[in-house]
């Protein structure tokens, strides 16, 4: 195939013939009026590599592909980038097709039929040096549930290997409704956990509620399961040294000197709890909860569980991070985004192979 570059790398086809032979293989380009056929710039680049189109300017010879390749990088900021997973999704065999905002391609599965297939995935590409922006991802998972599409993330690191990851807004749900005890208890605040000694209540609260920790005769609960059994009226709490009774807001204002993100945990926790999830710390998974469908006794976590402002904006290894060690362990990553008003969202992320 021989098309005419233009100065922003995108190439004309002029001849019907090879114009309909091209769109027919791999549907590349837009038909333009009398047989023609215009190709975006990724296409343009992707067929001079490949080997596959002669490009040349409008009263000169043939140009090379890494000439084709440099014209588009002066056009369009960011195209290396977004053509190595043009390129890569193309060599997987998908049609791919550059998207208007809010991503930059939309990929019909395999096998599809341009203008007859709906396109299956959104793909966004973003640089590794690029920050994590929560509030900018729910915003994309929530277009793409609209839409019924699958989004996927394209991450290009420095070295140009890409990893991709399906985003989501899950609802997570258990099978342990959060049943109060049948009368509040006594806990013993000391340092950063309380401790629970009734005999009646360890046993219910522990083994049948899934809280805290069992250790000899006595409950050691955590300060976030204890503010929410004081909050939800299970239990009353104590200073172990005064004996004095300690207020919920005072006991969260403790917590947070030990904990800067103790807020958003606290509402994380609440919410979790509120959809029948026990819920443990993910401290040896390097998350700050892991999730259960099930008493632990019986079940194997479903989820880690990740508590930050729904603001959150981050490096991406911290979060690739997070992934790999939760895919490593068959569990289900997820970011508990949290608005000031305390409600909580979440975003799920998997790596995948496309």
């Amino acid at each position: 195939m021989s098309g005419v570059l233009a100065a922003d790398a995108t190439v004309r086809v002029d001849d019907p013939a090879e114009a309909s032979s091209i769109h027919a293989k791999g549907f590349f380009g837009t038909p333009l009026p009398g047989g023609g056929l215009s190709l975006d710039r990724y296409e343009s680049v992707y067929l001079a590599e490949m080997g596959r189109a002669s490009v040349v300017v409008p009263t000169g010879p043939a140009v090379e592909w890494p000439a084709i390749f440099r014209r588009a990088v002066r056009s369009d900021r960011g195209f290396p980038v977004r053509y190595l997973v043009y390129r890569d999704l193309r060599q997987r065999g998908y049609v791919v097709r550059a998207s208007p905002p809010p991503v930059a391609f939309a990929v019909l599965p395999r096998g599809g039929t341009l203008h007859k297939t709906p396109s299956r995935f959104w793909v966004e590409v973003l640089s590794e040096r690029v920050a994590f922006d929560l509030a900018r991802l729910f915003d994309l998972a929530e277009r793409a549930q609209s839409a019924k599409k699958v989004l996927l993330l394209a991450l290009v690191d420095e070295e140009s290997d890409l990893t991709y990851y399906r985003v989501r807004r899950p609802t997570p749900t258990g099978a342990l409704p959060p049943r109060p005890l049948a009368a509040p208890t006594d806990g013993w605040l000391s340092e950063d956990r309380v401790t629970v000694h009734a005999p009646t209540a360890v046993e219910e609260l522990g083994r049948e509620l899934a809280y805290g920790s069992r250790v000899g005769d006595r409950l050691e609960l955590s300060l976030l399961e204890a503010a929410y059994l004081v909050a939800t009226g299970q239990l009353r709490l104590k200073d172990a040294r005064s004996g004095r009774t300690v207020p919920l807001d005072r006991l969260e204002r403790r917590a947070r000197r030990l904990d800067p993100r103790f807020s958003e945990r606290l509402a994380a926790y609440r919410d979790l709890r509120g959809r029948h999830l026990v819920v443990k710390t993910g401290f040896k998974y390097g998350a700050h909860f892991r999730a259960y469908p099930r008493n632990p006794a019986n079940a194997h976590a479903r989820y880690l569980v990740q508590a930050v402002p729904s603001s959150h904006v981050t490096a991406w290894p911290e979060i690739a991070g997070g992934v790999r060690v939760a895919q490593g362990v068959r569990k289900e990553f997820l970011v508990a985004g949290v608005d000031p008003e305390s409600r909580v969202r979440f975003l799920s992320l998997e790596r995948i192979r496309p």
